[in-house]
């Protein structure tokens, strides 16, 4: 077996204050930010990045997390007027009725991105995890997630395949349902509030662990002006002419971090005029 934890207080901190989230949105991005990391850092891709999406719900159409091979991450949320009727507490399931989870890993270096796309099955962010991981990847996975204003916070099990599709002599069979049964025992509020290696020793006292070098993760943003002008070239001359037609100008703003971009008329013409320049694949 092989599990990851994740603690997020300053990285946490400074994706909150480039937007003002409600507090359903808040914990559920949160939740999402914290399993992008564990998930991030089992992969072996270098230059590239993890992608993982909730989309085409309601009344939340998107939450995003990416976050690259090296731990940077950004991740942003949008919803409709619909939160109230939720209620105080809704799952997953309840504010992205209907919606569909993704995850994509793009391993850089201009090689082929790889997608998975499900339904959202479960209730919790966690159990849709799960059911992904079980479906998708067929990768037996256990998720304890929790998110609060100050702290997000995750801890990643997985099963490994057996080598060369059997145990080995020496393997405990008991082993991944014993794991199991303990990590269901920890609650949100020892998830949040305690230090990981608390955790383990409270979860994991009388199994044999091998701890590894903590990794730091950060909040950065990809966003710049040559990847606007790329937004440019894909949104088409006819449109962005017609826009500056009206206002004389275009404004873009990052969805991630807030970080707004304005471009004269010269600018936008040469941003259009310029074939040359790599359009990104996703918005800014």
């Amino acid at each position: 077996m092989r599990g990851e934890l994740v603690r997020l207080d300053e990285t946490w901190h400074e994706l909150r204050r480039r937007r003002d989230y409600p507090e359903a949105v808040r914990d559920a991005l949160g939740e999402l930010t914290a399993a992008s990391v564990l998930l991030a850092a089992t992969l072996k891709i270098e230059g590239g990045a993890l992608v993982l999406q909730v989309q085409g719900g309601h009344p939340v159409d998107l939450l995003v997390v990416e976050c690259q091979a090296d731990l940077r991450l950004r991740a942003m949320a949008r919803w409709d007027g619909g939160l109230p009727a939720l209620g105080p507490h809704p799952t997953l399931h309840d504010l992205a009725a209907g919606g569909r989870c993704a995850l994509t890993i793009d391993p850089g270096s201009g090689r082929t991105a790889y997608q998975g796309v499900v339904p959202l099955e479960g209730r919790t962010t966690a159990q849709v995890l799960e059911r992904y991981m079980a479906r998708s990847e067929q990768i037996a996975t256990l998720f304890s997630l929790a998110a609060s204003e100050e702290r997000v916070a995750g801890l990643l099990l997985q099963k490994l395949p057996d080598a060369g599709g059997r145990p080995a002599p020496d393997a405990d069979p008991d082993l991944w349902n014993r794991v199991g049964h303990l990590a269901t025992t920890l609650t949100r509020a020892e998830l949040v509030e305690l230090p990981g290696r608390d955790i383990l020793r409270r979860l994991f006292h009388d199994e044999d662990l091998r701890l590894f070098e903590t990794m730091p993760v950060r909040f950065a943003c990809r966003c710049s002006r040559e990847r606007v002008a790329g937004l440019l070239r894909m949104v088409g001359a006819d449109d962005v002419r017609r826009t500056l037609a009206e206002r004389g100008r275009i404004d873009v703003t990052c969805e991630f971090c807030g970080q707004r971009y304005a471009m004269s008329r010269e600018q936008a013409e040469r941003a259009l005029a310029d074939t040359a320049g790599k359009t990104p694949q996703r918005a800014v």
